[in-house]
């Protein structure tokens, strides 16, 4: 699998709501990732709701034999816009046959369970085994051919590794905020791929020295450098980086040929810009990441 793979929640709406305005534009940036090898889609049936999906659907199918779709179940869309859990067993089923109906496929490659807390106001009430079960279940049937976490604690991660076999976890970690780094360490323990959400810290990555002195070095931008760092921190990582620009597309996926470019000089930098022994696990780290902010943008004044 290449390991730069494409985030399409930015192919929905203004607020990750409904369809883009140019539906034509979304499909030909999704031609376009798979020309450029890209091989990993990741996706939710909340973006839109089902938009998103529908979209990878038509621009895609039939799908390519090497590509993988990852899906997310177990979270929805609140009438207002607002983001929750809907986890009951019942939903997770039904929200697994919405997918492929969106996606025109026989079967999801991957079906991450979206758990609750890492950004969702709501904590659920349904026990572990009972929503995860369903997709084991779903899997025994053939619907289902892996099955992932999404926003998983290091605890959770082993409670459901005692159920069933975990194939990817989906986790906050970027530059600026390392909130899933015992995650990443036990996904690397034990050969489960990690993929980091919001990889560009979700636009807050400013002028740091650290990333702008590889990055005029290597003929880069800071992105691009950013999303390097990421691959050579971890053999398990892929990273998802969206966008609904084509030149960004590009510019995303030649970063994998950067990782192996940076010294280890310049990596060590980057990954000392917080200290990971002293970050709260799988929180968001912002107190860091404010810091570092005003620390880049009074370097700018």
């Amino acid at each position: 699998m290449n390991r730069v793979g494409y985030g399409a929640m930015q192919l929905a709406g203004p607020n990750v709501w409904g369809l883009p305005d140019d539906l034509e534009s979304a499909r030909k940036v999704l031609r376009l990732a798979v020309e450029l090898g890209v091989t990993f889609f990741d996706t939710a049936n909340a973006y839109g709701p089902r938009t998103v999906n529908q979209l990878i659907g038509e621009a895609l199918r039939p799908f390519p034999e090497d590509i993988v779709v990852g899906n997310k179940v177990g979270a929805g869309r609140g009438p207002d816009g607002s983001w929750i859990i809907t986890d009951h067993p019942d939903t997770v089923r039904a929200q697994l046959h919405e997918a492929l109906a969106d996606l025109g496929a026989e079967h999801s490659e991957l079906t991450y369970l979206r758990l609750d807390g890492d950004g969702l106001a709501e904590k659920s009430d349904v026990p572990l085994e009972d929503k995860l079960g369903v997709l084991v279940e779903l899997r025994e049937q053939g619907l289902v051919r892996r099955i992932g976490l999404s926003g998983a604690s290091p605890e959770v991660l082993a409670r459901a590794q005692e159920l069933t076999p975990i194939a990817a976890v989906q986790n906050r970690f970027n530059l600026l905020d390392r909130s899933g780094v015992q995650v990443l360490a036990d996904c690397e323990a034990q050969d489960i791929t990690f993929i980091p959400y919001f990889p560009l810290a979700s636009g807050q990555l400013a002028a740091y020295d650290e990333l702008t002195g590889p990055a005029r070095r290597l003929g880069a931008t800071p992105a691009q450098v950013a999303l390097a760092w990421l691959l050579r921190r971890s053999p398990a990582i892929v990273v998802i980086p969206g966008t609904s620009n084509p030149d960004h597309l590009r510019a995303n996926v030649s970063a994998a040929g950067l990782a192996a470019e940076l010294t280890e000089e310049e990596v060590s930098r980057l990954t000392g810009l917080v200290d990971e022994s002293a970050v709260a696990l799988d929180q968001p780290h912002q107190s860091t990441i404010d810091a570092l902010v005003a620390k880049a943008a009074a370097a700018q004044r």
